[in-house]
């Protein structure tokens, strides 16, 4: 069993960092998740969850391995990955990827990019690329039907021997905008979300 799986119900903290290097998939794309960030709803007044349950988020109180899929900023979508026991409301959030295959589409879908660098680094424009919406909410991300183009994670390749952690993207402060719940390979840092953490400031390295 890979790290992810076995820590995914327990402990949404130390699972995020095994999510890195996981494939995610749908028809002919597929992209090497290279940024990630966790939530935790028992002590995390960051997290959508913390203190109140609403039929928006009802899919992050689910069971692991499924899509908790919302709307940001009445302009984005965003994926992430439910942890924790069910009624847990965990979740881990996508925010980046490396493009591998379908990058013809992610290109059209992604117009306004510049270069390929900028096509899934950020979780509104990694969820555009992939065409994730509301639809995709409450999906078994760990073990898909078998319907084409369903979207789902397959196992890495090979483990993220050194991993980037920071405080997460815009967070309010006084709701936990400390706490270094970001996780980033460091060797495809150049994939990953704007800003890019520093070593030194607030950020570690973990082999």
């Amino acid at each position: 069993m890979s790290r992810l799986l076995e820590l995914l119900p327990h402990d949404v903290v130390a699972a995020a960092p095994h999510l890195l290097g996981w494939r995610l998939r749908r028809g002919g794309l597929e992209a090497q998740i290279v940024e990630v960030e966790a939530y935790r709803a028992s002590d995390d007044p960051a997290a959508h969850s913390f203190g109140k349950t609403k039929m928006k988020n009802m899919a992050m109180f689910g069971p692991p391995g499924h899509a908790y899929v919302y709307f940001n900023y009445g302009c984005h979508w965003m994926l992430n990955l439910v942890a924790g026991q069910e009624g847990d409301a965990c979740a881990i959030l996508i925010r980046a990827a490396q493009p591998l295959s379908g990058l013809e589409v992610m290109r059209e879908r992604r117009s306004n990019a510049r270069r390929d660098e900028d096509l899934l680094s950020g979780p509104g424009k990694l969820a555009a690329a992939f065409g994730i919406t509301n639809l995709d909410n409450g999906t078994n991300l760990l073990h898909p039907s078998p319907a084409l183009g369903d979207l789902c994670l397959s196992p890495p390749l090979e483990p993220i021997p050194d991993i980037v952690e920071g405080p997460r993207v815009g967070i309010a402060l006084g709701k936990a905008h400390d706490r270094a719940w970001r996780f980033i390979d460091a060797a495809r840092l150049k994939w990953a979300s704007k800003p890019w953490p520093k070593l030194g400031q607030g950020t570690n390295h973990r082999h």
